[in-house]
């Protein structure tokens, strides 16, 4: 699914021509084929579409909430008219198999739309304590930057919330995968969102990224992407002071205790890992087993591993796509090869593509034992197919070795659920799951340390999206 619009940007309620003529191709991973260009902005094409959102703020933020829930609740209509369209282009754009675009990738743009909703009919805007009122608003203009990995779920976290708060906003999606943020301005467009308040540009982190991250215009950047993009736009935005709320990367623990049902653990750890072709910031990489049943749970995740089916992303069959360029292939081979040199066991997989498959960015499902806390493949976020597995003596080791990381953003224990309610208080993560919880979308999701600031998902979004006023003298 090739969206028309893909040589133009949405700017101030139309489908204009950009200010600059460069162009890229957007290439389908699992066949390294062009499937189609996209334009890159300039600054030029920035500041048009932030004049459009900032003239558009005044009138828009004093929509009351129930009309602005009412044209969310549009773009939820929309979009559910189009989500086999949103599932065929993330399939072509980051090569996922279709199963997992429809099930997970264009699933989650439809859920968080959802619990927005939810959380913003369910929110107190305004209250009063004492003779004070305290009014919940909308920040002003709002710089969207969207990561490749999960394209709808992190527009859906950012838009929707945003939408509702009052803001207007400049979504930058990536240009990696820019199919799927060009279908949701179509959406955006068809559902009614009044012109200026929602617009779209694409380009690239150094031009349009930055510009939008340094604009005096913006009033907060919202990001998602590599911990050291987002210090770059924390540095950006500070000269003007505006508030950045940021998701980064990870590195996330996952703790078998000793009393779990190891096999079912390990086996789940192993497809959580490769989910999404191990492209997932908060994707439980770091599995930490007792040292006892280490070579047990090497055999189980051999097995879960070799169970993975690595394909067509066509093919429903299929289970793990590729991974989303030449360059994060490189990057996941020389993490393995570190991985291999540095003296960690190679329970299955390695180097190269898959036996028989001979061209698109396709890695080896990867189990590696006896990793050190201390090795490359334990620090670095790798994002990609490829587990980690450290024996632990102790508990109180493993916890300790979990924390032992610059990241912070999840966590995982596995477990009776006292116990792993007990190390779950212990773990310095902003999202702690016990036993394999479904996904809840209604839970905050953000970092601690490195892996950034703020929080997202239902609620959590709008309240980020939100200055809060206090009139005081309101009620004397």
């Amino acid at each position: 699914m090739i969206p028309a619009n893909m040589l133009k940007f949405y700017i101030n309620g139309q489908w204009v021509e950009p200010q600059s003529k460069v162009r890229i191709g957007v290439e389908n991973p699992a066949t390294e084929e062009i499937v189609c260009e996209v334009a890159l902005g300039n600054q030029a094409d920035i500041d048009a579409a932030i004049a459009a959102a900032r003239a558009a703020f005044g009138a828009w933020t004093v929509v009351p909430v129930a009309e602005r829930i009412a044209l969310v609740k549009r773009v939820l209509e929309v979009y559910n008219s189009r989500y086999e369209d949103f599932a065929q282009a993330m399939s072509t754009e980051m090569g996922a198999p279709i199963e997992w675009a429809r099930g997970a990738q264009a699933w989650a743009g439809q859920v968080h739309i959802e619990s927005t909703i939810t959380a913003a009919e369910e929110m107190v805007w305004e209250y009063s304590r004492g003779t004070t009122r305290i009014v919940h608003e909308g920040i002003g203009v709002c710089a969207l930057i969207t990561p490749w990995n999960w394209p709808m779920n992190q527009i859906a976290c950012k838009v929707a919330p945003a939408l509702i708060a009052g803001c207007t906003m400049v979504l930058k999606p990536s240009e990696i995968a820019p199919l799927s943020g060009v279908l949701f301005a179509e959406v955006c467009h068809e559902a009614g969102v009044p012109a200026g308040v929602f617009n779209l540009v694409n380009g690239t982190g150094p031009e349009v990224g930055a510009r939008m991250s340094a604009h005096p215009e913006v009033d907060m950047v919202s990001f998602t992407g590599s911990t050291r993009a987002g210090t770059a736009v924390a540095a950006a935005a500070a000269p003007t002071v505006k508030r950045v709320a940021q998701e980064l990367g990870g590195k996330s623990a996952n703790i078998i205790l000793p009393s779990a049902d190891l096999a079912a653990a390990v086996a789940g750890g192993v497809e959580g890992c490769f989910g999404n072709t191990g492209q997932s910031c908060d994707a439980p990489t770091r599995m930490f087993v007792p040292r006892a049943r280490h070579d047990e749970a090497l055999a189980f995740a051999k097995a879960a591993a070799e169970a993975v089916v690595v394909g067509d992303p066509r093919d429903s069959a299929t289970t793990m796509g590729p991974l989303i360029s030449k360059a994060q292939f490189d990057k996941v081979q020389g993490l393995i090869a570190k991985g291999i040199e540095e003296g960690a066991t190679l329970v299955t997989g390695g180097l190269g593509r898959p036996v028989g498959v001979n061209r698109g960015w396709f890695a080896r499902p990867t189990i590696f034992g006896g990793v050190t806390n201390d090795m490359t493949i334990a620090r670095e976020e790798i994002f990609g197919p490829v587990l980690a597995i450290l024996p632990y003596d102790s508990v109180e080791g493993a916890i300790a070795a979990a924390n032992d990381t610059p990241y912070g953003l999840a966590a995982y224990v596995q477990g009776p659920v006292e116990e792993a309610r007990a190390v779950a208080r212990q773990l310095r993560a902003g999202q702690v799951s016990l036993n394999y919880p479904d996904w809840d979308t209604f839970a905050p999701f953000g970092g601690y340390k490195q892996s950034g600031n703020g929080r997202e998902y239902a609620g959590w979004g709008i309240h980020d999206f939100c200055e809060v006023k206090g009139i005081v003298g309101w009620g004397s």
